[in-house]
């Protein structure tokens, strides 16, 4: 058993990634022969991800605040602390916070044997 309690720093979120604010703590990064990834994901009210899709899908875990997911083709959903939303593989999809509200989540996605996490969409 391997317990670590040292994190990597928080880290802003990358703009090509969001539109307003918002900030990223690895829980766990994908290590041979592992692909698991964990983020905790904190978005300031108004703030979200641009679309976007996962190769082998995604689990949202809402830890706090009140957030918006939106599936391609799909209503604009409310998400709240302790929901849980899956998106299939390959599923265009946004998720971020609603307006005048903090939302954070926790991210959790298998990254593809080619290293590919995420692909932005248009």
């Amino acid at each position: 058993m391997h317990i670590s309690r040292t994190a990597a720093p928080t880290a802003a979120a990358p703009p090509e990634w969001v539109t307003g604010d918002a900030w990223v703590d690895e829980i766990a990064a994908p290590e041979a022969p592992s692909r698991l990834r964990v983020d905790s994901v904190h978005f300031a009210p108004g703030a979200r991800t641009v679309w976007h899709r996962h190769p082998l899908g995604q689990v949202l875990y809402v830890t706090g605040g009140t957030g918006l997911v939106q599936r391609r083709g799909g209503p604009v959903e409310t998400i709240r602390a302790g929901d849980r939303v899956r998106i299939g593989p390959g599923e265009w999809h946004w998720h971020g916070a609603a307006s005048g509200a903090f939302l954070t989540h926790l991210a959790v996605q298998e990254v593809a044997e080619d290293g590919t996490e995420a692909e932005r969409g248009l």
